[in-house]
């Protein structure tokens, strides 16, 4: 939310400058992400200065240059060449000083140097109104008022506007605080608690009255349950134009484009007072009748927005005696909007039901200032306080008159909140016992009203527009905002209770993992659980009756809950690798969702992704591609770390994968991985390739916790090392080798490793040569020559009888 703190300084008349008022609010709960600057004119006219034109004359070298004197205010005229037909001796006219930067309508920038023209020296520019941005036309320089003058600054003589402008980020719960009234409020009794004293100035109504009782439009209110209050006015003979230029420079501080003097005046008072209004063109509502009332289901209804929408028989809509006109508190018609041709409207001013605007807003995947405002739940005592005001600026701006009574639909008043305050529990919640005196003031100073005062507490009446203030700890949440945070004392000694948790724990085995990761390298990347539906037909795997899908999405792009961690994952590698960061390695935990016939399920996943060379290229050592071994050992220690060693290994045929392998624990499968297929990476413009693992978290924590830790003493003994040169078919896995091996000799033979493969040259078709290694160890002895190579032979002697293998 955007609040322009000249406007804000209309209500409350402080001297702070923006960043000290910015560090209040943000302690008060209006956390300000950022302040902007905003300038009517871009550059803020500096270096622009009135010049009287003292001769004019023909450039000797080009037709279409003049070379003019111009007194600006120096001690000396300044010559400056100018190309303006209009231009002429005795004018006064804006000039660029050297130095001045001025602004395309594109909004880059130049600067005014000193120069030559064709052979003439040229000290400045006599502006257009385009190259200043006070307008668009470029026919000629710009002449000004005689009487003015030399030297007066153009800042000073067009009124620019600077202003800063507060980027709030405005929590839910403070519906209170979404105008700059609100926000003034607040900022008042934030200023009493530093002993700065002002008063909270609120436009006058006083003068509001009825000029004339011609224009009489009937209201009945049929639903009071979803409109439990709807005010409504008339005004006649009004000009539809363009709005003042103050207005403007409001409206468009906060960023809102002008439109016309009329619908500009209800959205200055709606980013004014917080109080949405609609105006109706008078002239368009058919039978002088408005009727609040829902439709029936399937009701064809056009928005201002050209859009053609069905009416849901719960949608709250103001009609005519014949048609709907708005969509109340979100849409409004096209057909009753207010043109340039409107001279007389009907203003509505109402309080609507919060739940009812948020159902609605969000069927129709509307989301307006309006709605914003209404499903948060506006003030309900102040909808005819602001009608009138938006009715007064109405006629100052646009001329007309007031041409009806208020109509004041309220057949049920909203009661303000009555909550009691034990001055005891403020103390244990806020940790520090506050002054009986400050707290009556804050709360003062909060509009809440302190009804009756004893030892323990105080008993109170919270205003409605305070929705988010209904019980005892809201109030002392309201006193320790206002108070600070930041003035109550954190004591050095810390308190801490020892949970009775499982080792297990889904976030402690993340934990575990993420940094194992981490101190590999690893980063992690935390992407949006909503994607495009279009990546389904990437994989025969993914169904589409199994997505998840947004009844309101914010994009195509954002339309359904992911299936898979991999084309986010895919999204962040490429995202990267066109900033030029081609190495990385990256994972994350996340959830897949699906739509089953019974139901929906979510499911955990560990997703990894390496791409590019595994380290840094050094001058001592080459670039290092990663591998699907690397990925392989990567996945290994990831499981290994959680005590799942038993692992069984099988290739996947997948049309993600282009090669890749499942590990699985018993039934259960744990990883997926592989190299990901060139298709799948062309679609996001990766042309280099990746390595994905996903591991199906799940049950991975599943079998984790039936992983038992057990210990044993280290051997005493010397290990043995022995190595064997095998020639074997190409179709036989190191898999097989290190099964039958661990078969053989169950006891001393502790791992088996394969170190060296080679096919090619000097070995016969279809043969391939594995040199393994053996590693014997007894936990009791030192092993002698005679029972290795028994070892060793009964291991030859299995090789050669199972899997035909010769020794090289």
């Amino acid at each position: 939310m955007k609040i322009s703190y000249n406007w804000l300084k209309q209500f409350i008349k402080t001297d702070w400058d923006a960043e000290k008022t910015g560090d209040l609010l943000t302690d008060l709960g209006l956390e300000i992400e950022g302040i902007d600057t905003y300038e009517s004119v871009k550059g803020g006219l500096k270096g622009i200065v009135v010049g009287e034109v003292l001769t004019c004359v023909q450039h000797p070298n080009a037709d279409r240059l003049k070379v003019t004197t111009v007194n600006i205010g120096t001690e000396a005229p300044v010559q400056i060449v100018c190309g303006a037909p209009n231009v002429a001796a005795g004018q006064k006219v804006p000039v660029a000083t050297i130095g001045t930067t001025l602004y395309t309508a594109e909004g880059e920038a130049w600067k005014i140097k000193k120069g030559k023209i064709r052979g003439e020296e040229s000290h400045g520019m006599i502006c257009a109104e385009d190259e200043l941005g006070l307008g668009e036309s470029h026919d000629g320089i710009m002449v000004l008022d005689a009487d003015l003058s030399v030297g007066t600054l153009a800042s000073d003589l067009f009124k620019v506007e600077n202003d800063q402008v507060f980027e709030i980020g405005l929590t839910p719960n403070r519906a209170d605080a979404m105008s700059h009234y609100g926000v003034a409020r607040d900022l008042k009794a934030g200023l009493l608690q530093k002993d700065v004293s002002l008063e909270l100035i609120t436009p006058s109504v006083s003068s509001f009255h009825v000029d004339a009782r011609s224009l009489k439009i009937d209201v009945d209110v049929k639903d009071i349950e979803k409109a439990p209050r709807y005010c409504g006015i008339t005004l006649s003979g009004l000009k539809v134009e363009a709005s003042p230029t103050w207005l403007q420079h409001r409206l468009k501080s906060i960023g809102l484009a002008p439109i016309n003097n009329v619908v500009d005046a209800t959205n200055y008072v709606l980013h004014e007072l917080g109080q949405p209004l609609h105006a109706f063109d008078a002239d368009k509502i058919a039978g002088n009748k408005i009727e609040v009332k829902t439709c029936e289901a399937g009701t064809k209804f056009t928005t201002l927005d050209g859009v053609e929408r069905q009416l849901h028989e719960d949608d709250l809509m103001i009609c005519d005696a014949e048609k709907p006109m708005c969509i109340a508190g979100v849409f409004g018609g096209i057909d009753s909007g207010v043109t340039e041709h409107t001279t007389r409207i009907f203003l509505e001013s109402a309080y609507f039901n919060p739940v009812s605007v948020r159902k609605t807003a969000k069927r129709h995947a509307l989301n307006t200032d309006a709605s914003f405002r209404f499903e948060r739940g506006i003030d309900p005592n102040l909808t005819e306080y602001a009608l009138k005001r938006a009715a007064l600026l109405i006629t100052e701006i646009a001329g007309g008159e007031i041409t009806s009574e208020i109509v004041d639909a309220y057949p049920k008043k909203i009661k303000d909140f009555e909550v009691r305050l034990s001055f005891e529990n403020a103390k244990k919640l806020i940790g520090e016992e506050i002054p009986k005196e400050t707290i009556k003031s804050i709360l003062t100073s909060l509009d809440i009203k302190v009804n009756n005062v004893t030892e323990a507490g105080l008993g109170l009446t919270v205003p409605p527009y305070r929705n988010d203030v209904q019980r005892e700890a809201d109030i002392i949440e309201e006193i320790l905002r206002v108070y600070g945070y930041n003035n109550i004392i954190t004591t050095t000694k810390l308190n801490a209770s020892i949970s009775n948790s499982s080792r297990f724990e889904d976030y402690k085995l993340q934990n575990i993992i993420g940094n194992q990761l981490a101190s590999q390298g690893f980063y992690e990347i935390m992407s949006n659980s909503l994607t495009s539906p279009k990546y389904i037909e990437l994989s025969e795997d993914l169904n589409d009756a199994h997505n998840v899908k947004m009844l309101n999405p914010l994009s195509n792009d954002l339309e359904v809950m992911r299936q898979s961690l991999l084309f986010s994952g895919l999204e962040a590698v490429a995202h990267n690798i066109n900033r030029k960061r081609d190495d990385l390695k990256l994972f994350e935990f996340g959830k897949t969702y699906h739509q089953y016939t019974e139901a929906r399920e979510e499911h955990k996943h560990l997703s990894v992704f390496v791409t590019g060379n595994k380290s840094e290229e050094r001058w001592n050592s080459a670039a290092n591609p990663s591998d699907f071994f690397y990925v392989k050992g990567t996945v290994e220690a990831v499981l290994h770390r959680l005590g799942l060693t038993k692992l069984k290994s099988a290739p996947i045929k997948s049309d993600i994968f282009s090669e890749g392998m499942s590990l699985s624990v018993g039934k259960k499968k744990m990883v997926d991985f592989g190299l990901v297929k060139k298709s799948v990476l062309k679609h996001f413009g990766i042309s280099q390739n990746v390595l994905f693992a996903d591991f199906n978290w799940d049950n991975v924590i599943d079998m984790a916790k039936h992983n038992k830790i057990k210990y044993s003493a280290i051997s005493k003994y010397p290990e043995v090392r022995r190595d064997f040169a095998l020639l074997l078919d190409n179709k036989v896995t190191f898999e097989e080798i290190n099964t039958i091996a661990k078969q053989t000799e169950r006891q001393l033979l502790k791992s088996v490793n394969l170190f060296d493969v080679y096919e090619g040259k000097n070995l016969p078709a279809g043969k391939k040569s594995y040199a393994v290694s053996f590693i014997l160890q007894d936990e009791n002895k030192t092993l002698n020559d005679k029972q290795i190579d028994k070892i060793m032979s009964k291991l030859q002697s299995n090789f050669e009888t199972k899997l035909g293998a010769e020794l090289r």
